[in-house]
């Protein structure tokens, strides 16, 4: 089973984003790899511990920055990691998922799994986007995958904590909400061993543009409008003062 993960690093959603021009500030903060890829690493890990094959992770090195995340994701259980060298760090998704499939396309997988979304910007569109370039089906939002010679059972997630199951013929893209496993961990250690015997292969970005037509006009953090009100002194004190508030505002 030829299995392949497009994986995204984004800025950490933990750290301040600071705003340089019209948008943020890449060199003062640190990124991570986003956190449905890692569930996506682990499903596909999953694939191949049940039916054989490897496991190839592609991404978009668009700040220089992207074999600590490939590292990871070899640490992980990943086989091999290629990333397309853009340096492109205001390349938006379209952008970014012209160069995976045109990456990918090359590598003939049977199943290529991406996050359902980034949790940078919550455009779910890379795995879509990747399946449309490609021509193969796209199922999203997905919690389970059992692969087999040639078709895959995938369990779809719906509102209201219902679900769905779906025999698929292969090759097919995936966007995975959860894999039915947690991520494995991969200590510090074994990354670091990683790193010095990985091979990361570089593939170059095509010149064609294929952009969502959108450009940035300015960026800014939100306007500070106030502050709450934090309630100092006793249990009961505090609980007399909420109560007040709940009465001005007609609510008790």
């Amino acid at each position: 089973m030829n299995i392949v993960v497009a994986i995204k690093h984004i800025p950490s959603i933990a750290d301040d984003l600071p705003v340089k021009g019209n948008n943020v500030d890449f060199d003062s903060v640190d990124f991570v790899l986003n956190e449905f890829d890692e569930q996506s690493i682990e499903q596909a890990v999953l694939v191949k511990e049940a039916v054989g094959g490897t496991v190839t992770v592609v991404g978009v090195d668009l700040i220089g920055e992207l074999d600590n995340v490939l590292h990871l994701a070899l640490a992980k259980g990943a086989d091999k990691a290629v990333k397309v060298t853009a340096d492109e760090p205001g390349a938006d998704s379209h952008q970014q998922a012209k160069w995976l499939a045109e990456a990918i396309k090359g590598m003939s997988p049977d199943i290529v799994f991406a996050g359902v979304q980034a949790s940078n910007d919550l455009d779910g569109q890379i795995g879509p986007m990747i399946a449309a370039y490609l021509d193969m089906p796209y199922i999203g939002g997905v919690s389970s995958v059992e692969a087999a010679e040639g078709t895959a059972i995938v369990t779809k997630e719906f509102a209201g904590g219902n679900a769905g199951k779906y025999s698929v013929s292969l090759p097919i893209v995936v966007g995975v909400q959860a894999a039915p496993k947690p991520p494995r961990y991969a200590p510090v250690s074994k990354v670091r061993q990683v790193a010095q015997t990985a091979t990361i292969e570089k593939i170059s970005p095509s010149a064609d543009g294929a952009g969502a037509g959108l450009s940035m006009k300015k960026m800014a953090p939100p306007v500070v409008t106030g502050h709450a009100e934090m309630f100092t002194g006793s249990s009961k004190e505090v609980a007399a003062k909420i109560v007040e508030l709940l009465k001005s505002k007609g609510l008790a």
